[in-house]
């Protein structure tokens, strides 16, 4: 199955704590490379999320967007009264014991564990949440990916039924481009056909057809183009395969278009560069 290096999804998830929102988006790019906008509060779940897409794609530029919006009575910080009534029955207790020792200030004693709270979440049941939305959104990119690489490959094939249908044109006017040319060379030596030596002209037709044929080149094309249809029913990454197939395509339309001696197989050769050229731009969003 083919599969593009371009979607994009967004899911929510909404809970008595507060809301998360996550966008995923994926462009092409050689290698995968991930970027992350993620909440301070979320920020250890990188690695986990940069794993997961490890496991799941192969390449393409993947920016990972995470809002995290707490529920407004629970947002904020509070103090534990309890934690600090003790911390300061300890201190009064320290007082006693030693006279000359210097009470701490406001910001020690919030400071001290326990004392200052987060009123918010439990912050595991808010990453154990983002870890399954997370999970819900790869999977969403992922088939948008796939859906949209069954689109590129219905284009390249396209493409290459176009590259067929020339090559097939090609082949049958060889024999009339052979024969055509080996009339013009003839009428071009009637003159002097009669001082030249009947083998050497014979050779020297044979050479000249021999030069002009392009069954070779053909083909290579046809088996190219067997070779694109095969790796498109490959399962996994193909893009890059794909694109040195282009590149061998168009090598043998430049030798078809040098041997080209007369203006139908030019044109021929004109549209096999267009076509591989279309198929080349469609490839670069091939995972």
């Amino acid at each position: 199955m083919v599969h593009s290096m371009t979607a994009f999804t967004r899911q929510e998830h909404s809970a008595s704590w507060g809301s998360l929102q996550l966008e995923l988006r994926s462009v092409n790019q050689r290698y995968l490379e991930p970027h992350f906008r993620l909440p301070e509060s979320l920020r250890d779940l990188e690695p986990a999320f940069r794993e997961a897409l490890r496991a799941r794609l192969a390449r393409g530029k993947v920016e990972v967007s995470l809002r995290f919006e707490p529920a407004g009575d629970d947002a904020g910080l509070a103090v534990n009264g309890a934690r600090l009534a003790e911390l300061a029955q300890a201190l009064a207790e320290v007082r006693q014991a030693v006279e000359e020792t210097t009470p701490p200030d406001a910001l020690a004693l919030l400071d001290y564990p326990g004392v200052l709270e987060n009123r918010g979440p439990d912050p595991e049941t808010v990453k154990a949440a983002a870890l399954t939305l997370f999970d819900q959104a790869l999977a969403d990119l992922v088939a948008g990916r796939a859906r949209e690489g069954d689109k590129l490959a219905a284009l390249i094939r396209e493409r290459l039924a176009g590259i067929e249908a020339q090559v097939a044109e090609v082949r049958r006017l060889m024999p009339q481009i052979l024969e055509r040319q080996r009339v013009q060379l003839l009428e071009r030596l009637e003159g002097v056909r009669a001082e030249l030596d009947p083998q050497r002209l014979e050779a020297e037709l044979g050479l000249l057809a021999q030069k002009a044929d392009v069954d070779e080149e053909l083909d290579r094309l046809a088996t190219h183009v067997a070779e694109v249809e095969r790796q498109l029913r490959q399962k996994g990454p193909i893009g890059r395969r794909l694109d040195f197939l282009m590149q061998e395509l168009n090598r043998e339309a430049n030798t078809l278009s040098s041997k080209s001696v007369v203006a139908s197989t030019t044109r021929c050769a004109v549209e096999l560069k267009v076509l591989i050229e279309q198929m080349r731009e469609q490839i670069q969003n091939i995972e």
